[in-house]
Formats: structure tokens, C-alpha cells, sequence
């Protein structure tokens, strides 16, 4: 059997966990915004034509911060076609993913929704067809009361107060020749240091990501970070990493090690920013966003297809993953290496929130239901919120294809000080073996358990459907708390949410 302990104290602390890294995203991509989150005419639809249904599951995963509109679809957005009278409103070309843009949704109809689900926006500027002054515009059009012209414009728009959106990206992937306006790092670098200096001037209460590398497989990766941050590292408050898992070759055992991988990506990042923070003599840390991440490979090949020989569609379906059992445990895995670095990783946004690679589906003339991953989602942003604990786990290990001197249990805990409450995050990633798990909580004295949930399955494939769910948590009492100690033996395969309170 393997083994994992872990010795937790509520003076051992990482850093409070800020609660946007529970973040998600919102694209004008697929059926992400048209027949996910509005559809006018749906029998849930409510008097702005946004799915009711869609907005309770939303509200359920208490998603603090929401990016918009972009994602690749940023770098050719004209945000001033998506404003003001739908019947004035220009239909555009998305060449981005190749479909129809109608605007009929636009930034007014995000703003109220994002409203009405509680969300703030993260958004995004287009620096790839666009550059400065257009960014300018869009601020002030979203931020300022001055009486000027955008500000005016977006009062005559029907929005008499500022939506005052206090976090905005400079770009979306701007390293990655896939881009409309893809850049090397030092026109990249050049332009967003100057549009930074911009906005601020325009309003210096907003926080500012500048791009980093597409993903870890860049070939320019760390360079293009430690050149633009050359440029832009004393007018931005974060850099973004991006960053998405598959299972293509099928091996469950190497996929589940992939946070491995993750955890040398946040490092490099890191010490990336410490290493310009050091040459430039700042005494200004830089944090990071990981404002894309999630499982995504299953639709790879029909996106591919439908996008080359049916172009200009309005709202296909495209990369609509059917998560799976295993995919909800590399999603906690990710989660809980996110909570690891708690002192730095302040924001993060779940790739994407409805329908596209999401843990929410929809039909169009049906429901909606939850996907597997929807679930350590959920735990993670309701439970996972106070601070992050700097633990001792001491587990056994394994090899996998790939990687070598895999934990078997990797595990974090958050303590909510408010609430008298500390939670224990924890994966059993071995596929062959039960965990026997015991944690050291004799610091949290007369504390109990308040439930234990997990997610198991010994099909690492079954997946949530319209008709039912077959990956949903279960309320476990076969464990023991004693003596300060918690013991339980935790399922190969498994998630694992163990909720102690006073």
C-alpha cells in the first residue's frame, strides 16, 4: 500500500490565497458566449436573454474574476462594433477561430452578466491588430466619468456608472505566430510597456498582466519573459503563463505525473521575474496570473476539421472536451500545485467557463449539466479560501514513463482563520495502489470532522452526461480522528476534500 503523512501547523503559513485564482474565462469562441451564457428565446432565459441555468451553476463555483473577450479572439477584436444598439452593431470576420462574429453580445451584455453572476472582469486588450490609443479608448470608455467622449459614449450606451474593471491583459499570446499581430518579444516588450504607462496615467487604480510564453513548449520560452519583462517589469503588477494537459497517448499514470511538469514551469517563471527584479535593482516582486489552464486534447482533431471546411459559422461547437473521470484528478492535482504557490500565483483562470473546454455543457434546446471537472473546481474555490499552509508530506513515490520520483499523494491544506476551519486538498495518484493517509492536526485542537468528500472511480474514462452524472463527490465516514491524528485510507485515483472545524 502506499503511504503519506502530513504534519500541518497554523503558523507555518505560504500566503493568503487570493480568491482570483479561482478565476475563469469567458471567449468569443464556439458556443462559449451564443448558447452558452446568452440565448434569448431558451426556456431558462431571463429578460437579458442570459440562460438561468447557466448562471446558477456559475454562482455555484463562486468565480470571482472572469476574462473577456480573449484568447486568440482579442487580437482582431473591435470592441467598439460589440457596444451600443444591436441594430448598429457590424458583424465581423473572427479570424481567430474562423466563425462569424454578430456582437449582438458585446461588452455591456458581460458586464451585466458578470454581474449578475458576481463575477469581476479580467479584460483584455487588443495589442495584435490594434495598439495604444485604442486601448485608451476602451478604458475610458469602461472606467472614467470625465464627460468626455467614450465616457459620454458609454453613458448614451444605457450605463450611467463606470464599470470600473480594475484588472486588464496587455495582449493574448503574443509570442505565438498563430496570433493576429503575432511579435517578437521586443516589439512586444516595446509596445506594452507604452500602453501600460498609458492606462495608468488614465487610471492608476488598475493592475496590468503583460504577456508571457504561449505555453512551456515555446522555443522562445523563458527568453521572451526575461526580454519583455525588460520593458514592461516597473509598469505591470503580473506576467501570464499559460499552459494546457492532455492524455494523448492514453497512459493515465504519466498524465497524472504532468503536474511535474507544471511545477518546473511556475519555478522557471519565477525565477525568471526575480532574475530582472535582481538586474534592474527593483524593489518591486512581480506575481504571476495563470490566466489559461485546464485539460484539453479530446476535440483537437474535429476543431481542426470544422474550422477548415466550415468556415464562418456563427457559434459551432468547438473544442467541446467530454471531460473524464481522470481528467477531475489532474484538475485537482493542478489546483492544489496552484495553492502551493499561494505566495506568488494570485490570480488563475480555468480555460473556459461554458461549453468550450469547460466544466459546464449545455444543449441548445435542453439543459445544462456539470462536467467531472466541475467538481474539484467547485471544492477548491469554496473551501480553498484563507491560507494556503506551508505542509510536511512525507509520501511514497513512483516512476511513470516519463517522470521519475512521482509522489503518490500530493496534498495542501488552507486554513480560513474567520471561519475556524482548515481544509486538506488531497490526490491519491497512484493507479495501482490505496493510500494510508494520516495527518498531524494537533495544532487545530477540538476540531472535527465536519465531511469528507472525494471523488473515486475505477473507470478512468466514465464521464457526466445530459442524462446523469457518474463522476459526482461522495460523503466518506470511514476515516478516524484521534489524538490530533486523522487516518484514512485514501482510493488509487482519487480526490479527496477532508473539512475540519472547531
Amino acid at each position: 500500500m502506499a503511504k503519506a503523512k502530513m504534519i500541518i501547523d497554523k503558523d507555518f503559513k505560504i500566503a493568503e490565497v487570493d480568491k482570483r485564482v479561482y478565476g475563469s474565462f469567458i471567449e468569443h469562441l464556439g458556443r462559449a458566449v451564443y448558447n452558452g451564457i446568452y440565448q434569448p428565446g431558451h426556456k431558462t432565459a431571463d429578460e437579458d436573454g442570459f440562460r438561468k441555468d447557466v448562471l446558477e451553476l456559475v454562482k455555484e463555483l463562486e468565480v470571482p474574476i472572469i476574462r473577456y473577450p480573449g484568447g486568440n479572439f482579442v487580437s482582431n477584436f473591435y470592441w467598439e462594433d460589440s457596444v451600443g444598439p444591436k441594430a448598429g452593431r457590424k458583424p465581423r470576420l473572427d479570424l481567430a477561430w474562423r466563425t462569424l462574429e454578430t456582437n449582438e453580445f458585446g461588452l455591456g451584455e458581460f458586464a451585466k452578466w458578470s454581474e449578475k453572476a458576481g463575477s469581476d472582469i479580467m479584460m483584455a486588450v487588443n495589442l495584435g491588430t490594434r495598439g495604444i490609443s485604442d486601448a485608451l479608448n476602451l478604458l475610458e470608455y469602461c472606467n472614467l466619468d470625465t464627460n468626455t467622449y467614450y465616457s459620454d459614449l458609454r453613458k448614451s450606451h444605457g450605463a450611467a456608472k463606470p464599470y470600473n474593471i480594475k484588472t486588464w491583459c496587455l495582449g493574448n499570446e503574443m509570442d505565438g505566430p498563430w496570433q493576429m499581430g503575432h511579435k517578437t518579444a521586443a516589439e512586444y516588450g516595446r509596445l506594452a510597456a507604452e500602453t501600460a504607462k498609458a492606462m495608468k496615467t488614465m487610471d492608476d487604480s488598475i493592475e496590468l498582466v503583460s504577456c508571457g510564453s504561449s505555453n512551456v513548449e515555446m522555443p522562445t520560452f523563458p527568453e521572451w519573459e526575461a526580454a519583455t519583462l525588460e520593458e514592461t517589469y516597473e509598469y505591470v503588477d503580473y506576467i501570464s503563463l499559460h499552459n494546457y494537459y492532455g492524455n494523448a497517448e492514453n497512459d493515465t499514470e504519466d498524465f497524472f505525473a504532468k503536474t511535474q511538469d507544471l511545477e518546473r514551469f511556475i519555478h522557471t517563471v519565477i525565477a525568471t521575474c526575480d532574475y530582472i527584479k535582481a538586474k534592474k535593482r527593483s524593489r518591486k516582486t512581480l506575481n504571476l496570473s495563470f490566466d489559461e489552464w485546464n485539460v484539453w486534447f479530446h476535440s483537437t482533431e474535429s476543431d481542426s476539421e470544422e474550422m477548415k471546411e466550415r468556415p464562418w459559422q456563427i457559434a459551432p461547437h468547438l473544442l467541446e472536451d467530454i471531460y473524464s473521470f481522470e481528467d477531475a484528478i489532474l484538475v485537482g492535482l493542478i489546483l492544489i500545485t496552484f495553492l502551493k504557490h499561494a505566495d506568488r500565483l494570485k490570480m488563475a483562470c480555468l480555460a473556459q467557463l461554458v461549453n468550450v473546454i469547460a466544466p459546464i455543457m449545455t444543449e441548445n434546446d435542453g439543459g445544462a449539466w456539470k462536467q467531472s471537472i466541475y467538481y474539484p473546481f467547485l471544492h477548491a474555490s469554496k473551501y480553498g479560501r484563507g491560507t494556503a499552509l506551508h505542509s510536511i508530506v512525507n509520501s511514497t513515490k513512483h516512476d511513470s514513463k516519463t517522470h521519475e520520483d512521482v509522489t503518490d499523494v500530493e496534498s495542501i491544506a488552507v486554513y480560513n482563520e474567520e471561519k475556524d476551519e482548515v481544509t486538506i486538498f488531497a490526490v491519491n495518484r497512484n493507479v495501482k495502489e490505496d493510500a494510508l493517509f494520516e495527518a498531524d492536526v494537533k495544532c487545530f485542537e477540538d476540531y472535527r470532522v465536519l465531511e469528507y468528500l472525494a471523488l473515486e472511480s475505477d473507470d478512468m474514462k466514465v464521464a457526466n452526461s445530459i442524462t446523469g452524472e457518474k463522476v459526482s463527490p461522495k460523503n466518506r465516514t470511514d476515516y478516524e480522528l484521534k489524538d490530533g491524528t486523522f487516518t484514512a485510507t485514501m482510493k488509487k485515483c482519487s480526490w479527496n476534500v477532508i473539512r475540519l472545524a472547531k
